[in-house]
């Protein structure tokens, strides 16, 4: 018998590591990009992982790449990354395939619709506006009360999202956003402004089949600030299932998952615990960014991409419930405040934080020739590092030593050089 076959919509970044799940299970793999040509702003797929790659970059393709799709026998539509969401809603449609649907895909990918779709579920959300001008952004702001935090409708991984607390910072920011692109390519012709929501960020990651989920794990978000003041992203820190806040979080979490029709297949949350109760900030239905497999296997006993593969090729095997703790565990996402062109990867450097007792792996994000900017979001993060211990005074040790080590392992162009 030939093996069904798993299809893939935009397999950036953590993405990759879908394939081999899939495969692992017996399935092969087919990739779609929603775009004609690769995004740069990823780490790309690894197209030699599949069997065809197919471009679906207008809606007018969609029939001839769901033909070309229907000969290869599909048993999943799955998204790699957030730009995926949409087509592979519709795909996983137009092949009659378990799936979320194309009814409630803005819901899942437009950030303005998302929370109004909250709202109107009568789940706890911020107040907001969507607008096409920053002095619209302003008298929003002044008529709701500062801080406010204004972003893309359509972005991830932080990109061009400001907490401001004057109308001057509000005005800065939306102009900011209406003046880019987002990571994935698309014009911002609107922007969005919500109330802030005070309290601790969490992110809780979810794998579903049908609407019986499993949590992959709930973490804490552990932020710094910078020169500037804007809070980046700092360490998450892996929770005990059985501790608050997580139970309370989970329960919000399955309201939301309800609401926005994600029944099937891998979800990666973000809330904040304001002192009214959780709130969204946002959700995407693809795998955690910071995903990493064997590490997620040593602290949880199993990872996102896994579950999302046996959800669709062995429903049957797959159970709802959650993670438990094996380990305490921590991803940290390193800050710079250095500004120049890669010229080398100091590899002993690399190697003395690999060697940290309890570092599992290290994410070199840059290559010889790659620009390094100041961190202000993850995008801008230079390193990744995944650290596993027995003891959270351990990990904190390393951490510690990982913030006197990192600045040496880029060394930039004219570096040293004499004036």
């Amino acid at each position: 018998m030939a093996a069904r076959t798993a299809v893939i919509v935009d397999g950036y970044s953590t993405g990759n590591f879908l394939p081999p799940a899939f495969r692992r299970l017996g399935a092969d793999v087919v990739h779609v990009r929603s775009s004609a040509d690769l995004m740069p702003s990823m780490a790309p797929p690894d197209l030699d992982r599949y069997r065809a790659d197919l471009a679906c970059p207008a809606a007018a393709a969609i029939p001839g790449v769901v033909a070309a799709l229907a000969a290869h026998d599909p048993v999943a539509v799955v998204a790699g990354a957030e730009s995926g969401v949409p087509l592979a809603d519709a795909l996983g449609e137009r092949l009659g395939l378990p799936g979320n649907g194309s009814r409630l895909s803005s819901a899942r990918r437009d950030k303005y619709v998302m929370i109004e779709t909250l709202r109107a579920a009568g789940l706890r959300c911020a107040r907001q506006c969507v607008a096409t001008s920053a002095g619209d952004v302003v008298a929003w702001a002044d008529r709701t009360g500062y801080p406010v935090v204004v972003k893309p409708l359509g972005s991830a991984s932080t990109e061009d999202v400001a907490i401001c607390r004057t109308a001057a910072e509000a005005d800065r920011a939306a102009r900011v956003v209406l003046a880019n692109t987002t990571m994935f390519g698309e014009r911002n012709t609107s922007v969005l402004a919500q109330s802030f929501l005070p309290g601790t960020e969490y992110i809780v990651d979810t794998v579903s089949r049908d609407g019986r989920r499993y949590v992959c794990g709930v973490w804490e978000y552990v932020k710094t600030t910078t020169a500037a003041g804007k809070p980046i992203y700092d360490r998450d820190v892996l929770l005990d299932p059985g501790t608050a806040p997580v139970p309370e979080l989970v329960e919000y979490v399955d309201g939301v998952l309800a609401a926005l029709g994600i029944r099937h297949g891998p979800a990666h949350a973000e809330v904040i615990m304001t002192p009214d109760g959780p709130a969204l900030v946002e959700i995407a239905a693809r795998l955690n960014g910071n995903m990493h497999p064997g590490f997620h296997d040593r602290c949880l006993g199993g990872n996102q991409a896994d579950l999302t593969a046996l959800a669709f090729v062995r429903p049957d095997e797959f159970t709802g419930g959650g993670y438990s703790r094996r380990c305490h565990a921590v991803v940290h996402n390193t800050s710079t405040t250095a500004d120049g062109v890669v010229e080398s990867v100091d590899q002993a450097v690399v190697d003395e934080i690999a060697a940290l007792p309890t570092v599992h792996a290290v994410t070199v994000k840059l290559a010889p020739g790659a620009r390094l900017r100041p961190t202000e979001d993850l995008l801008t993060s230079p390193l990744r590092i995944f650290l596993a211990g027995p003891d959270a005074a351990l990990l904190a040790a390393d951490h510690k030593a990982i913030g006197d080590l990192k600045d040496r392992v880029y060394r930039l162009r004219g570096q040293g050089e004499e004036a």
